[in-house]
């Protein structure tokens, strides 16, 4: 391990929200967290029908416009300018939230902190740390029929995201299904890591290395090709 270099072969958030993308479902319903998780509707496969939700009341929003033709009246919860698709709606924030709470959405995708292997999620304090901003998350997490992770594998001072039990305060408990990372696509089952797919150039025993809890194998590991140019 110790001439290894994750930043030599960990995908960019580009190229993870890429990847998160091409696996939600033709006429989904789906969330998308504020920040790095918004970056997927970027990539929606042509021809694939999604209908996207903002917690601050509009459904079935679209691309960000280009620059210079913002109407700042449109926003999504992350105060991003967006447009809309023909059809989309408005409504009063208390009605977004009993479609989140109603079980309306198929999908849900958040960012993380932490990603515990029996699926609780630590996404909006680190420790006691900043000025606690939970937002919709504690909603959706539990609302949403699946909810997904996008994130880098590890933390910026080389720590893993994914453990055994989270340490900072928890948004869910037992709610992850999957979890989309820089160097590997992770599935939570019955309280287990099982790892689906993972970069070219990593190892399994380097991959471990790198992660806080155990990866389980239930079948072949499929590499985890993205677009180089993302």
């Amino acid at each position: 391990m110790s001439d290894f270099n994750i930043s030599d072969v960990a995908l960019n958030n580009a190229q993870i929200a890429w990847r998160a993308a091409q696996d939600i479902e033709d006429g989904s319903y789906v969330n998308l967290g504020i920040g790095f998780p918004e970056m997927i509707a970027k990539f929606q496969p042509e021809g694939r029908d999604v209908t996207y939700h903002t917690e601050n009341g509009v459904l079935g929003f679209g691309k960000a416009p280009l620059e210079g033709e913002e109407d700042w009246d449109l926003i999504n919860a992350g105060k991003k300018a967006i447009t809309l698709n023909p059809g989309a709606s408005f409504f009063h924030h208390a009605d977004s939230f009993a479609m989140v709470r109603g079980g309306h959405l198929d999908l849900a995708v958040l960012g993380a902190y932490q990603i515990a292997q029996n699926g609780d999620l630590a996404n909006w304090r680190v420790g006691s740390k900043g000025v606690p901003a939970v937002g919709g998350a504690m909603d959706l997490v539990h609302g949403a029929k699946r909810v997904a992770v996008v994130t880098d594998h590890v933390t910026k001072d080389g720590k893993p995201k994914l453990v055994e039990t989270c340490t900072f305060p928890l948004t869910g408990v037992a709610c992850v299904t999957r979890v989309y990372t820089s160097l590997a696509v992770v599935d939570i089952e019955d309280g287990k890591f099982i790892l689906r797919e993972k970069v070219p150039g990593i190892t399994l025993v380097q991959l471990q290395a790198v992660t806080g809890a155990t990866l389980h194998i239930d079948g072949d590991v499929a590499e985890l090709n993205v677009p180089e140019d993302l």
